[in-house]
């Protein structure tokens, strides 16, 4: 069946109400959302204190792994419990695609990503120190957008998963390769060529490179431009991924 456009975003933006309503009455949720960054930012700060110039270099780039992280895991359960309540059966019985679906989470959670980069961008560099030689702006947007990536990944994981506690466990399996081959230890250019090969084709490298270089290089650069433009990249195609491995229920 043949969706109209303007039938299409009504139900992008119905979804989106109604996530966002569920949200409301899941205050947990939506704390350890917003907080957890801060949390595991401060308690960074505190860890670097006694060593000079640490947490200037681990900052920023831990900056974009948090809210990445936190979204993965807040997502991919979220979307598993509908699967398994019979909620997504329910809901794709109704003239819709499961992109317009997916889209909706997107929006609804892309409030809470823009007010989690908020609140940690002013943590950051107000609070604790956390010094930007770029604009501040950027460095908002590319929480944000790694916020909306660790969605994507886990809207697109939990299609694999039978149970919360699988799509828990799925969290090491595809976030651990990415923190380690991400550039945090050694810098990607570093690795041995495989590691390279590995590395470039994981998008928390380009989320803890455009960080870094935000904090680091003045001004908007053709690099960081292409950081952005690969996190953007990796988030859309996880989408559309995700579109087509979602399934109505859990067997």
């Amino acid at each position: 069946m043949t969706v109209p456009a303007g039938r299409e975003a009504r139900t992008v933006f119905a979804t989106a109400r109604r996530v966002l309503g569920q949200l409301a009455h899941d205050l947990g949720t939506v704390a350890l959302i917003l907080a957890l960054p801060c949390v595991l930012l401060i308690l960074l700060r505190w860890v670097f204190h006694g060593v000079p110039g640490s947490f200037a270099r681990a900052g920023p780039q831990l900056f974009g792994v948090f809210p990445l992280i936190v979204m993965y895991l807040v997502a991919s359960v979220a979307t598993l419990r509908e699967r398994v309540n019979g909620t997504l059966d329910r809901l794709l019985c109704l003239p819709m695609r499961r992109l317009d679906l997916l889209l909706g989470y997107v929006v609804a959670f892309g409030v809470l990503a823009v007010a989690q980069a908020g609140i940690a961008t002013g943590l950051a560099v107000g609070v604790l120190g956390m010094r930007v030689a770029g604009p501040v702006w950027l460095l908002l947007l590319a929480a944000a957008l790694d916020a909306l990536l660790g969605l994507a990944l886990g809207l697109l994981t939990s299609a694999f998963a039978r149970t919360e506690f699988q799509a828990v466990q799925y969290l090491p399996a595809v976030i651990l390769p990415q923190f380690l081959l991400c550039g945090l230890f050694v810098p990607p250019e570093a690795m041995d060529g495989t590691l390279r090969l590995l590395a470039d084709t994981m998008p928390m490298t380009y989320a803890v490179q455009a960080t870094s270089r935000i904090a680091t290089e003045p001004g908007i650069t053709s690099a960081l431009l292409a950081d952005l433009a690969a996190v953007t990249a990796f988030l859309l195609a996880c989408l559309i991924l995700g579109a087509f491995t979602l399934r109505r229920r859990t067997p």
